[in-house]
């Protein structure tokens, strides 16, 4: 998915429409989650966060 010199790991792809694509992103430092949102040539990114209001991490391999 992304070669060990990047930051952001993409963990989870998945298509939600037409020309709308999401993804989870991982930063390999922190090891937080971000959901990148994909619609055509724009998009957003955002933390996840639990319901507690602290960014997700990940507890999966980064490779």
């Amino acid at each position: 998915m992304a070669n060990k010199e990047s930051r952001f790991v993409v963990v989870a792809k998945a298509p939600v429409g037409w020309a709308h694509v999401a993804e989870v992103l991982v930063d390999r430092e922190t090891r937080v989650q971000y959901v990148v949102m994909t619609v055509g040539s724009g998009g957003g990114m955002t933390v996840l966060v639990g319901a507690d209001g602290k960014p997700l991490l990940y507890d999966g391999p980064l490779d």
